[in-house]
Parts: C-alpha cells; sequence; structure tokens
C-alpha cells in the first residue's frame, strides 16, 4: 500500500525556511569570520639534533616552500612564516592561529626587528589550553614596540596526516574574538536544535516505540558529543586534557555517530526494501566503522598513519552502503525515499569531501573540517520531519488496519442478506444473561410459495423488508438476528418485551414487490439465559409455540407456558 503526503513540498519549504533562519545558517553565511586573520605562507625543515632556533628564524632561506607537507613523512619539523613587518601593541595585539592538529608538542619563536627573540612551548596538554572554538591553536605574540619580523614553530611528533602545520593566520585580538563569538553562534545553535530534537524524539520514542526513533536519538546524541569534541570545548571544560586525547575522542564520536546513521537508515526503512545481503552489507558496515573508530582510539599513539587512512576509507565504504540503501528504496518504491535523499544530501556530501580531504585528495579547508556539524544540523532537522511522516503513514496504516478489522469482525457477525445478526453471533452475545429474558422466534408462512411467485431475488427483497421491520418494532437494546432461511429472533429482556401481535399487524400492512400479502408465524417463550443449556430449553420453548401457530392457522402469535 502506497501512501502519499497531501503537501509534501509545502512541508519541505517550510523546513528549508525555518532551517536558514536559524541561527547557525547565520553564522554559516559569515564563514568568513570564523577563519579570521592573515593566511601566512609557511616553509618547511625537518629538526635535526643541535638546531639553534635563534640561528634558523635568520635564515629562512634553509626552508622548503615547494614541497608538500605531505610529502615530508612524520617526525619534528621547523615551520617558519613569511615575513611579517607588523606591531603587537597593547591597543592591536597579534595572535598566531593555526588548525589542531595530532602533534606532541608545539613551540613558537617570535623574531623581532630589534633582534629580540621571544619563545613560547607547550607540551600535549598546554595545547589543550591554548584552543579557541573551532579547535585552533591561538598563540598571543609578546607585545613590543618592535615589529614582529617572522614565526618559527617547533612541531615535535607530528603524525603528518592532514599536514604538518594547517591554516596559518596571523590575526588581531579582536578578530580573534569575532572567530569565537561566530563558532560560538554556530556549535550553540546545533547543540540547542540537536538537544531540543532529542528530548522530543525520546519523548515520542517513550510513548510510540518505534526502532527508528531510538536509533535517530542514538545518533543525535552521539552527534551533541562529537560537536562537544570537536569545537574545543571540551579543552575550555578540561583543561588539563591532552590534545590529542581530544581528537581520539573525537574519531570515536564520530565513527560511531556515522554507524548510528547507519543504523537509522535501516530502521527508517521499511523492511521489504532490505534483502539478505543488503542487511549483511549494513550490519558489517556498522561494525567496521564503530571498530575502526576504537581501534583509533586505542592505538592512534603507536599508528595513527596507519588509522588515519583506514578511518577515512571505512567512511567511504559506510557512505557507499548507505547509497545502496537508497538505491534498493527507490527500487522497492519506499514512501520515504524522497524525504530521506533531502535530509542526507547534504551529509553526504560533505561526508565524501571531508574523506577526500582525509585522503588527500582535494586541499584541506577549515570549513570542510567544520562542515560536519552543519550539515548535521540540516539533516537533524529534516530528518526530524521525516520521522513525523514516517509516525503519520504508520498512523494511517494503523487507522485503517483497524477500520478493516472492525468491517472484518461485522461481516463475520452479521448476515450479508440482511445486515442482522447471524446465528453464531446472535448465541454468543444472547448466552450469558443472568436475568430473564424473552425469545420471539418468527417464520414467514409458505415462502416457498414467495420465491415461486417473485423469484429468488424478489424472495431475497422480501427477506430485508421483513428485517428492517423487525428492527423497527424490537425494543432498544434488543438483540434481531436471522437464525436462517426464513426463520428470524428477537431476544429482549423480560420487562421491554416485544409485542408480537403488533408486529404481526405491521408484517401485514407492510408493502411488498408486486403488493404481494406475506404474512408470518411467531412463537415466543419466557426463560433465563446464563448457558447453552438454557438456551436449548428456552429454544424449544418458543419453537414450539412457533408450532402451534402454524398449526392453527398462520398468521398469528402463540407463547410458551411459564416454566415452574
Amino acid at each position: 500500500m502506497t501512501v502519499r503526503l497531501r503537501y509534501p513540498f509545502q512541508a519541505i519549504l517550510l523546513v528549508l525556511l525555518a532551517l536558514f533562519a536559524s541561527p547557525a545558517a547565520i553564522a554559516e553565511t559569515r564563514a568568513s569570520d570564523g577563519v579570521v586573520g592573515t593566511p601566512m605562507r609557511t616553509c618547511i625543515l625537518p629538526a635535526r639534533p643541535g638546531d639553534d632556533p635563534a640561528t634558523l628564524i635568520r635564515r629562512p632561506d634553509r626552508f622548503d616552500c615547494t614541497t608538500p607537507q605531505a610529502a615530508f613523512g612524520a617526525g619534528d619539523f621547523w615551520v617558519i612564516s613569511q615575513d611579517i613587518g607588523v606591531r603587537s601593541r597593547s591597543r592591536r595585539p597579534l595572535a598566531a592561529r593555526i588548525a589542531s592538529v595530532w602533534q606532541d608538542r608545539l613551540s613558537l619563536h617570535v623574531l623581532y626587528a630589534d633582534g629580540r627573540l621571544a619563545s613560547l612551548s607547550d607540551d600535549n596538554a598546554g595545547i589543550s589550553k591554548r584552543l579557541q572554538l573551532g579547535a585552533i591553536v591561538e598563540h598571543e605574540l609578546p607585545r613590543s614596540a618592535a615589529k614582529v619580523v617572522r614565526l618559527m614553530w617547533k612541531v615535535e611528533g607530528a603524525a603528518n596526516v592532514r599536514g604538518i602545520l594547517l591554516g596559518a593566520r596571523l590575526a588581531t585580538g579582536e578578530d580573534s574574538r569575532q572567530s569565537n563569538l561566530t563558532m560560538a553562534l554556530v556549535y550553540a545553535s546545533f547543540s540547542g536544535l540537536a538537544f531540543a530534537l532529542l528530548i522530543y524524539n525520546l519523548a515520542l520514542w517513550a510513548a510510540l516505540r518505534h526502532r527508528f526513533q531510538l536509533s535517530y536519538c542514538v545518533m543525535v546524541a552521539l552527534l551533541i558529543g562529537y560537536a562537544f569534541t570537536s569545537s574545543g570545548v571540551l579543552a575550555w571544560v578540561v583543561p588539563d586534557i591532552a590534545n590529542n586525547d581530544r581528537l581520539r575522542l573525537n574519531y570515536l564520536l564520530l565513527g560511531s555517530a556515522a554507524a548510528a546513521a547507519l543504523g537509522f537508515a535501516r530502521a527508517f526503512f521499511e523492511d521489504h526494501v532490505f534483502g539478505r545481503r543488503l542487511r549483511i552489507a549494513v550490519i558489517a558496515a556498522m561494525a567496521a566503522m564503530v571498530g575502526i573508530a576504537v581501534a583509533f582510539a586505542a592505538f592512534a599513539p603507536v599508528a595513527i598513519r596507519t588509522l588515519d587512512p583506514l578511518y577515512s576509507a571505512t567512511f567511504l565504504v559506510t557512505l557507499s552502503v548507505v547509497f545502496a540503501i537508497m538505491w534498493s528504496a527507490w527500487k522497492h518504491r519506499s514512501n520515504f525515499l524522497w524525504l530521506f535523499a533531502l535530509a542526507w544530501a547534504v551529509p553526504i556530501v560533505t561526508a565524501t569531501m571531508r574523506a577526500f580531504a582525509n585522503l588527500r585528495l582535494i586541499p584541506w579547508n577549515f570549513w570542510l573540517d567544520h562542515s560536519t556539524v552543519i550539515a548535521m544540523a540540516a539533516e537533524a532537522l529534516i530528518s526530524s520531519v521525516a520521522i513525523a511522516y514516517r509516525i503519520r503513514l504508520l498512523s494511517r496504516e494503523r487507522d485503517q488496519a483497524v477500520a478493516a478489522e472492525a468491517i472484518a469482525r461485522r461481516l463475520a457477525d452479521t448476515d450479508p442478506l440482511t445486515g442482522l445478526l447471524n446465528r453464531r453471533a446472535f448465541l454468543a452475545s444472547a448466552i450469558g444473561r443472568d436475568e430473564a429474558q424473552q425469545l420471539l422466534i418468527l417464520d414467514l408462512d409458505h415462502f416457498k410459495l414467495v420465491n415461486e411467485t417473485l423469484g429468488h431475488d424478489g424472495g431475497d427483497e422480501v427477506l430485508r423488508t421483513v428485517a428492517r421491520t423487525l428492527r423497527a418494532i424490537a425494543p432498544t437494546g434488543a438483540l434481531v438476528a436471522r437464525l436462517g432461511g426464513e426463520e428470524f429472533a428477537i431476544l429482549s429482556p423480560v420487562d421491554q418485551p416485544t409485542d408480537a401481535a403488533a408486529l404481526l399487524a405491521r408484517l401485514r400492512a407492510t408493502r411488498m414487490r408486486f403488493d404481494l400479502r406475506v404474512t408470518a408465524s411467531i412463537g415466543t417463550a419466557v426463560g433465563p439465559l446464563a448457558d447453552e443449556t438454557h438456551w436449548k430449553s428456552l429454544y424449544r420453548d418458543a419453537d414450539s409455540a412457533l408450532f402451534a401457530a402454524k398449526s392453527a392457522g398462520r398468521d398469528r402469535a402463540r407463547a410458551a407456558p411459564l416454566a415452574a
């Protein structure tokens, strides 16, 4: 069965308007505020024992400015900036900003025009203390009346899976504050939206217990944790955490969120979308994604250059399984494909590009590195609409099933020709009454002659007319049934009996086809109906009275004598 949303495009438009009117979308449109400052060109020199920073910073010609950073491999390096020629003053302090990458120790040396050299050095926990929102490592340059000539970093224990030193920029204090405000707006908007959706869908799950609701909540909860670590807020809350440990936790949460997203897709679509091989592929991809995330968190310090590309490759495999699910959903005409595709289009594209960047197939970019949160904000919002749509269809299917069941039950309990209760339903409702009942049995006189005169269609019409007459004259709450053939019954409490004489008079006055006159004989009896034995006794008495009425000339009623 296929159920269509009446106004799907209007619903999508409202969702998109809500999304792009949100603070996160406003923040994204000001993306240039997030990557603040002036970009600095950098050059690389592998570090050797006995290197003197004071000498190296004055010899920029010794540095390699053409070889890609990835070609240097892992290890210790010196990274020197281009010449700067700007003062860092109290009114306008300068700061060096770089992206957070895997490294064990980081030092910054600042050469001033008066020949002075200032140095700042941090271990891995010290790097965390310098993190700004967006996971940017920021060193405020010591203030001096002399101009800054150039900067030089020493990176120790660089894994160099993304680069040795990325995104070097020279910014002012005002730039830094503006960047933090912008990134706070992005992450707070996402977190607020995610928390609201999490609580709302947990409440829905508690009430409705649909699997896809719980899968969605797990995914959103993991994304909140990922945003907490990737934004750098974790380092603000736990200042002593090593930056590499923050990155390990970040990888673990992102991989788990990807697996949960795949689980949500599995639960969201109808079961007929998933064949045996696709089900196995989903389970295998989820297990692989969680496995590589756990392996990275556990063994990154000793095998990061092996685990990082494997992590990105597993991410691409997971995405390919999502494409396989969508293809199968299209092939099996799923009701939910269009909304799922709309919700996941941006996350799939950004996740693919990010995996390509991690594999160095495309250049690194700050906003691509943080695209997951913005893309998943859009996904979470549209998926909430998808869940509402899914629940709406399930509710409609349930209502239709209940209605169909009611119709089937009614058909099973009623006589198809007259619409009265059939014998089975009549007995089921009659037997078990404690108070005394009046049973009236009516049998049409000479009905075989009616069929011969009017034909079977005419006979059926006579039976329907008699049924309408019985319903009209029966007391409120009485049971009216066709026991079979031309025999009918009315059961009512003894204090609300059916008037047999009035019923016969109504039948005589009822207009039949071709003005045919139809009469009936009636037998009545009164007695208890607590069990089946009582029913047999009561029916036998009423049937005997009916036989007496027919023997007396038909078109009359007789009552059985009351039992002692």
